[in-house]
């Protein structure tokens, strides 16, 4: 053979071995099976929490949370489930393989294999569910403009996204003045709350501020950075609670981020997010992950003490039952943890009560539940962003001098969660609008269409 053509043949096996190890290495770096892992965990536990939790059929589960999910398209093909009614169970798996279960446990929520609760946990669960009673029915309020303002809020547009609304409650002056439901759902419906968990995070850690048991401005009292040394030491409990912790933290469920391999693979998530590296200094810059909340879940553990048992009878003492939240679930890791970036159940009522807290500055019949000012350093905005702490706010401006959510009331703020869950908090109204649905245009989750609502009923009730 001659001496050029051998040298030909070694530089393409040299490129074939190069081309070879480069994709060896990007599988390796993004992992795809990992994220198809993540895609069957995350059908699992979504089926398992509004079949068994919130009562709602399957195929619509599928049709309204799933199947127009951008990232899940290209698995629809070959992507199966069931529905095991006897083991309550919800199996997941995609082209017979990645398979993931999901166990629903009554009173207590649902649980990945990595979430199982104990019994005790389980115990402390059934006893404050077995406290729940049923609620009064739908209010009818026969103002025309409320019905008109309710009535626009729940059609579905002529083309895109269906809003898929299954709940809007509306509260003026502390009183329940309209409400309305989707087909399946009730006064008393246990719904899913998602990122809105993340603003009842920031209550139970407000009633620890107020017991003076926690400083938001100290740094977080998380044992593996306790080191003066390590550079995460002096991240604060307000830098996690807005987001601008500078640890390496990526959300984009994409399934290949750190907060996916967070949420659906690992048993203890706080531990896992407190190793994130720090990308840049504390509280220079704002990047919303879940990461964050989960170690602020470790916090409000270990600061109220015996585990996931001691936080449900905590919550439960300090906050749901001065407030009448009777239908209320919260989930933990294996770690017992509560996972509060978003795996908090409320009805539509309970979430109206939690809101009206923040109206009131946590105040509620003369007795304080958060600390004077809370509701003000909540919806302050941090940097240059629309967060405050724990909630979304408009009460801070854009670089043109107006306010950032265009038509929203300037003094609004806001709890969300993904699939435009959200409570709305007007101070200048006096108003608390909760809207709950699934509602999959992210990633403002029909935003305009919450924005007419809000002015909509603020006219109304003006």
């Amino acid at each position: 053979m001659p001496k050029r053509m051998k040298g030909m043949i070694r530089w393409k096996f040299l490129i074939t071995f190069a081309l070879v190890a480069v994709m060896a290495g990007l599988i390796a770096w993004k992992r795809p099976d990992r994220a198809l892992q993540v895609a069957t965990a995350s059908v699992a536990q979504t089926l398992c929490a509004d079949v068994f939790v919130s009562g709602l059929a399957p195929d619509r589960v599928f049709a309204e949370n799933i199947a127009p999910m951008q990232g899940m398209r290209i698995l629809l093909p070959h992507l199966r489930y069931a529905v095991d009614t006897t083991q309550r169970t919800v199996t997941a798996q995609w082209h017979g393989r990645f398979t993931s279960v999901a166990t629903y446990y009554p009173g207590y929520g649902c649980a990945l294999p990595t979430m199982t609760p104990d019994a005790a946990t389980l115990q402390a669960a059934r006893e404050v569910a077995s406290a729940a009673t049923t609620s009064a029915p739908p209010v009818v309020n026969t103002d025309p403009a409320i019905v008109d303002a309710l009535t626009r809020a729940f059609a579905e547009p002529a083309s895109g996204p269906h809003r898929n609304v299954h709940a809007i409650v509306v509260l003026h002056d502390g009183k329940l003045i309209a409400e309305r439901y989707a087909a399946g759902v009730h006064p008393d419906t246990p719904q899913l709350g998602y990122s809105m968990s993340k603003s009842v995070v920031n209550a139970l850690l407000g009633i620890l501020v107020r017991q003076g048991k926690l400083d938001m401005h100290a740094p977080a009292p998380v044992p593996s950075w306790s080191a003066p040394a390590d550079p995460r030491h002096a991240i604060t409990l307000d830098q996690l609670s807005r987001m601008t912790s500078g640890l390496d933290l990526t959300e984009d469920d994409s399934g290949f981020d750190p907060v996916s391999t967070m949420l659906f693979l690992q048993k203890d998530m706080a531990t896992y997010a407190a190793h994130a590296a720090l990308r840049i200094p504390p509280g220079t810059q704002w990047e919303y992950t879940s990461g964050n909340t989960l170690i602020l879940g470790s916090i409000l553990r270990d600061t109220v003490g015996g585990g996931a048992p001691g936080l449900i009878r905590f919550a439960r003492r300090e906050l749901f039952d001065p407030l009448g939240m009777q239908h209320v679930l919260m989930e933990f890791d294996g770690a017992q943890t509560l996972v509060g970036s978003t795996r908090i159940y409320a009805s539509a009522r309970d979430w109206a009560r939690f809101g009206q807290l923040y109206l009131d500055d946590g105040m509620l019949d003369g007795r304080r539940i958060l600390p004077e000012g809370w509701s003000a350093y909540v919806s302050k905005q941090t940097l240059d962003s629309i967060y405050g702490a724990g909630f979304w706010t408009n009460t801070g401006t854009a670089a043109d001098g107006s306010h950032i959510i265009t038509g929203m009331p300037g003094d609004a703020y806001f709890a969300s969660g993904m699939n435009g869950q959200r409570i709305v908090i007007v101070p200048s109204r006096r108003l608390v609008i909760v809207r709950l649905g699934s509602t999959l245009d992210p990633p403002n989750f029909d935003m305009r269409g919450l924005v007419r609502l809000v002015n909509d009923v603020s006219a109304a009730v003006h």
